[in-house]
């Protein structure tokens, strides 16, 4: 049999598809838009520049590789709407691993089902969201963690999750700290992390997104750079977006209107991206998009009507 092929359908436009990595991109637009806002993040008190996010990214890119994480590795992101979300997102990218977007609403079972269905080696955590304590779940689903080292869990429940990497500054046993993982790295992750910039394809798998599986089992569709980076750009094709735009995002980034709609539509153009709050609350969205100065607002029906 013929080896299959990648094949391309393109329709007709007068805007060339973007031929880059996700990584490439936003270094493209750090040069070019170095001092414009990147990311607004009240309830943190976030205030980055392109310069500035592209560091933290690039910190924290060489950080999971210095984990062992290898290009073509699953890394999940379990979380609300935070900084964080973002520098794990482009991180990913850049070191070439498969962003997979987990429901913040997600129970255990669901939980189980994600992290093992697609293999995932690595898993960045919110503390807790809402009713919701991931501490504590991800703990009753591997109970091996309270004996492991940080990057060393051995789980039966979870045999492919090695490392557990926590939001905020209480520490967990078994768990390394966001903020710990960028120093992790030496002179040999970060030119590893160079090295890899000039080898990762613009068709390389970056993105797993769960279907909502109300009629059976959540499926993971895999993406390309090429496939949600585009997606994000011509998006904002259609809106004229500019380097002058502050885009408002109360949707979640779990989904690709948050991630892909949101993030990666205002890296493509140097806009900012304004998150007004963890989850959507009308109140916080209109006072973001008061002192922001947003020109842009996301939304879904119900979130309009509130």
């Amino acid at each position: 049999m013929t080896p299959q092929g990648m094949s391309y359908v393109s329709g007709a436009s007068g805007k060339p598809l973007l031929g880059l990595t996700i990584g490439a991109q936003l270094d493209r637009t750090a040069a070019r838009f170095p001092d414009n806002e990147a990311l607004v993040v009240p309830h943190q008190d976030v205030r980055w520049r392109y310069g500035t996010l592209t560091e933290k990214v690039n910190a924290f890119a060489a950080g999971l590789l210095a984990l062992g994480l290898e290009p073509g590795d699953r890394i999940g992101i379990w979380s609300p709407n935070n900084s964080e979300w973002t520098v794990t997102q482009f991180a990913a990218a850049k070191a070439g691993l498969v962003l997979v977007n987990i429901n913040p609403a997600y129970r255990l079972a669901e939980l189980e089902y994600a992290l093992n269905k697609v293999e995932c080696r690595a898993l960045v955590t919110a503390e807790a969201f809402k009713s919701s304590r991931y501490i504590e779940m991800l703990r009753r689903l591997a109970p091996e963690l309270d004996r492991a080292r940080p990057g060393a869990l051995k789980a039966a429940t979870l045999p492919h999750l090695e490392t557990v990497v926590r939001l905020g500054t209480e520490t967990t046993v078994g768990m390394y700290n966001f903020a710990e993982v960028p120093g992790l790295a030496g002179a040999a992750e970060r030119d590893r992390l160079q090295a890899l910039a000039g080898r990762l394809q613009f068709d390389d798998p970056i993105n797993i997104q769960f279907t909502s599986g109300t009629t059976g089992f959540p499926k993971g569709a895999t993406l390309s750079h090429h496939n949600i980076l585009n997606n994000g750009y011509f998006n904002g094709v259609t809106l004229g977006l500019s380097e002058r735009d502050r885009v408002c995002i109360p949707v979640p980034l779990y989904h690709c209107f948050g991630m892909v709609m949101g993030n990666l539509m205002s890296a493509a153009f140097g806009a900012t991206m304004v998150y007004p709050s963890e989850a959507f609350d009308p109140l916080e969205v209109l006072r973001a998009v008061e002192a922001e100065r947003c020109t842009v607002l996301y939304g879904v029906p119900t979130m309009f009507i509130a």
